[in-house]
């Protein structure tokens, strides 16, 4: 096997062929109704993952990598976008995989080209939004993913979702008076859906647990010993150091980084 790189050439180029290669390798169609979902997040969402919809997922790879990962153990092709250090080791554990799998780790300043262009012929894309993205931005995007029934998890949030999860209260299992190793963390989800879908619905997952899997925390197994704490932290605002604010300084333009994974077959 022999990695998909995209050769040497425009932007556009770039994203042109990487189009052409998957759709050369692409077996699995996207379902026009639903993708294949988990069923702990299938229950929250109160059915699949919509295709051609948007989700927000805010501050957590975690959850959003496990959103991905059922689509994509059923064959179906995704893509991250704009996350450099995204953790490969801990999506193969999650079920991801990885020969399916396309990495745009910098999309500079085209991220609505370069994100668009690859929901054109992946099921499922997880991205990191800009800041700020204009609403008609917003809208082409959500025209682009129901036209080719493509799904965005966003990892911040994104206008039109169609459900917003988030993640708290962390809880580290495994330890046991000092000793003994963290096998499991659990967290609380929970979703709200768009206005006027319904009330807010929460569970408690283990995201991972001891394989690196997404499962219900209805109890802890005897094996993984007595629950440790660790709680998420969130910085003050008062802890913060205050500087004096600066001049913004324009970036200058620079074309995406295409840089498909190592087991992609070309």
């Amino acid at each position: 096997m022999s990695p998909a790189v995209a050769s040497s050439g425009s932007a556009a180029e770039k994203v042109a062929e990487l189009q052409a290669r998957i759709r050369g390798m692409q077996r699995t169609r996207v379902d026009s109704h639903g993708l294949p979902t988990a069923p702990e997040i299938a229950s929250l969402l109160g059915g699949p993952l919509r295709a051609g919809s948007a989700y927000s997922v805010p501050d957590s790879v975690a959850l959003a990598t496990a959103m991905m990962a059922a689509p994509s153990a059923a064959g179906v092709w995704c893509a991250v976008v704009g996350m450099p250090s995204f953790g490969v080791e801990a999506a193969a554990a999650a079920g991801v995989d990885l020969e399916r799998l396309v990495f745009v780790p910098d999309p500079g300043d085209q991220w609505l080209t370069v994100t668009a262009a690859v929901a054109d012929v992946v099921g499922v894309v997880v991205a990191v939004p800009p800041a700020r993205v204009a609403p008609a931005e917003v809208s082409r995007l959500g025209a682009r993913l129901r036209g080719k029934g493509s799904t965005l998890i966003a990892l911040g949030d994104w206008p039109q979702s169609e459900a917003t999860l988030r993640v708290s209260g962390s809880e580290w299992v495994g330890l046991d008076a000092g000793s003994g190793h963290l096998q499991a963390r659990r967290v609380t989800v929970t979703v709200n859906a768009r206005a006027g879908a319904g009330r807010p619905r929460s569970a408690s997952l283990f995201l991972p647990d001891a394989d690196g899997r997404l499962r219900r925390a209805e109890r802890v197994p005897a094996a993984w010993q007595s629950p440790a704490s660790v709680p998420l932290r969130e910085q003050s605002p008062a802890a913060v150091p205050q500087r004096e604010p600066q001049p913004l300084q324009q970036p200058e333009p620079h074309e995406p980084q295409v840089a498909p994974l190592r087991a992609l077959v070309s």
